[in-house]
């Protein structure tokens, strides 16, 4: 394949990019923007293979390698489940830190990839190097913190370490005094050491930063990492030279920090104190009052009668939550959802910007469940609607629908914007117990007057609900 027909297909894979994006951003849209984002990938990856710059005894190679990754990308996606999603996204986006970070040293290694660079060029080639493996390790090792938190195997509480600011200054200070010295190098020899003790340092600057913020933060922490790994292709393709990963990944590491943006908002909380130190559990643990007296008392509902709520309402809004993923009740809200419908029920789902453990995380399982997308509604086009709704059914939900947020000026999530469920004639919260939710806040919706708790597992309880709608 001749240059320019290899610049041709790059820009073509640009378009289809930026067409999938485009597409990613509406629920009706989005299988054709996935699908605009596979034709693009393919174009990109044959145009790549089979370009100027790749000789044909490394064609078997990259082959081979090819397989490989397909191959695990394919057992990925048969086993993993949805509410896993969120750590598959994080250790993904480790992957990508790590490419950048092995290019980045294969291309100080190999003089081949320097020799056209002399002069200016070549410091600026190396500041190229110096600063892709920086973005790579971070991303690499804040990747892989995110994954361990999601997952369960790392707790969600912020860990704090005393000084934590002046240790990153030092960090900072540091890794700019020894990417001085990586320039000055006269040899790949005398650059490798101040290369090495920069991606140590960004390696734990990564783990450090992901390990300071709270459970309650880590759908911004997805996005941001996904912005991180955005700019760590872009720095990957400045290093080979390459203008669709420094296009793509422009694309990807903008989107990712817009994206972080319309999280923090979500939260009312600036970025800036979410890399600081954000808030947070593990999640599941019962938060104890103050004065040690009872926050106050619920009113326990039953399946039996949580149905003749719903059929006698004329407008419903469900507000799912995390606790629905983890118990795989979307397909049994379907269910519910249609049978409703068919009595004439006007029935709608509210869908907070960050519920869920990633954004979109909601929007995805009931994508799957085949909800239909114009019942399924964002906070800001449903929040004034709570009061004429009969009946609201928060499904594994806690923080997003705290009134706390707006009548505790003390409370971590002071100031959030929440779906204010609690405005209805009838709210009802389905949960295992009485355990908080991710953010570690205990949640005083649960001991109001019109309010019941449906205790139990989501999925169980809303099979029972169904079948006494159905009886």
């Amino acid at each position: 394949m001749s240059e320019s027909l290899a610049t041709v297909s790059y820009i073509g894979a640009i378009i289809l990019f930026i067409l999938c994006l485009g597409g990613l951003s509406n629920p009706e849209t989005s299988r054709r923007g996935n699908l605009y984002g596979m034709i693009g990938m393919t174009i990109a990856v044959l145009a790549t293979v089979f370009g100027p710059r790749v000789t044909i005894a490394g064609i078997p190679w990259i082959v081979g390698a090819m397989v490989v990754g397909c191959s695990i990308g394919l057992y990925a996606a048969r086993i993993v489940k949805m509410t896993q999603m969120p750590e598959l996204v994080a250790l993904m986006h480790s992957l990508v830190g790590l490419a950048a970070m092995l290019v980045g040293f294969a291309t100080y290694i190999d003089p081949a990839a320097s020799a056209d660079f002399t002069g200016p060029a070549k410091a600026i080639h190396e500041m190229e190097i110096y600063i892709g493996i920086l973005i790579g390790a971070i991303t690499f090792s804040g990747s892989l913190i995110a994954f361990g938190k999601l997952s369960g195997k790392i707790g969600g509480n912020p860990m704090l370490l005393p000084g934590r600011h002046w240790l990153n200054l030092l960090g900072l200070l540091v890794v700019i005094w020894f990417g001085r010295e990586f320039l000055n190098a006269h040899s790949i020899q005398d650059g490798m050491t101040p290369l090495i003790v920069m991606t140590v340092i960004a390696l734990l600057f990564g783990i450090h930063m992901v390990m300071a913020i709270g459970g309650a933060d880590m759908p911004v922490v997805v996005s941001m990492l996904n912005s991180y790994s955005g700019w760590a292709a872009a720095a990957t393709g400045f290093m080979l030279s390459n203008d669709l990963l420094i296009v793509t990944g422009a694309l990807v590491g903008s989107s990712g920090a817009i994206l972080s943006y319309i999280m923090c908002a979500a939260m009312n909380r600036h970025f800036i104190s979410v890399i600081a130190g954000g808030f947070g559990t593990a999640g599941g643990t019962t938060v104890a009052p103050a004065n040690g007296e009872p926050a106050g008392e619920v009113s326990p509902i039953l399946a039996d009668e949580t149905a003749e709520l719903l059929r006698d309402a004329k407008s419903v809004i469900i507000v799912p939550g995390y606790g629905m993923a983890v118990a795989q009740a979307q397909h049994t809200v379907y269910e519910i959802t249609k049978h409703l419908r068919a009595k004439g029920v006007n029935i709608r789902f509210g869908i907070h910007p960050v519920a869920g453990r990633m954004p979109g995380h909601m929007n995805v399982l009931l994508a799957e469940a085949k909800v239909p997308y114009d019942i399924v509604m964002e906070m800001d086009e449903l929040n004034d609607d709570f009061p004429q709704t009969d009946v609201v059914m928060v499904i594994g939900a806690n923080d997003i629908v705290n009134p706390g947020a707006q009548d505790d000026p003390n409370s971590p999530i002071a100031g959030m914007p929440v779906l204010e469920v609690w405005k209805a004639k009838t709210s009802i919260v389905m949960k295992r117990s009485m355990a908080s939710g991710y953010a570690g806040v205990d949640n005083p919706l649960f001991y109001k007057e019109n309010n019941r708790m449906l205790f139990g597992d989501a999925k169980k309880m809303l099979d029972e609900v169904l079948i006494a709608l159905k009886s």
